[in-house]
């Protein structure tokens, strides 16, 4: 037996919408190596959840977007905050997609310079890119425990 979900009626246009508010605890990570695979598994699914909410609330346009900055955002909270606990908030407000990563740890997120052969150090600029393509912006508050960015929602969800 399968099961689809429904997506809500679109008669009216999407409009202050609370999408999503998960939080995933991992192990607090010292030092630049990789994931631990239970957090890397912990990412993945918090991408996959985001990917679904949004396609729920019929923003399929964005899924691909959404997946690469949440993965981005999320690895980056728990790679380089130390923290032991981390969430993602997604909701819709005045025309844009709202994401937001809280690690509760402050410190600002910034894109790094790095060589052409660096196998990591990409991922900021890379939300940058997706963020600015997508007509929004992104940046830290709150001291830096949190980093958000917003993507403009196409015309036909508005």
């Amino acid at each position: 037996m399968t099961t689809t979900a429904v997506p809500p009626s679109r008669a009216v246009p999407l409009r202050d919408t609370d999408l999503m508010d998960q939080w995933i605890d991992v192990a607090p990570h010292r030092g630049n190596g990789p994931l631990r695979k239970a957090d890397a598994h912990r990412v993945r699914v918090l991408r996959r959840i985001a990917a679904a909410q949004v396609r729920y609330y019929g923003l399929e346009d964005l899924i691909d977007e959404v997946m690469l900055l949440v993965s981005e955002l999320v690895t980056n909270a728990v790679l380089h905050s130390g923290t032991d606990r981390v969430g993602l908030v997604m909701a819709v407000r005045d025309g844009f997609l709202h994401i937001d990563v809280i690690d509760g740890v402050p410190g600002h997120a910034t894109p790094r310079q790095v060589s052409a052969n660096a196998e990591s150090g990409r991922g900021l600029a890379l939300v940058e890119a997706v963020v600015t393509e997508c007509g929004g912006t992104w940046g830290t508050s709150d001291a830096g425990a949190k980093t958000w960015c917003r993507l403009a929602l196409p015309e036909e969800s508005q």
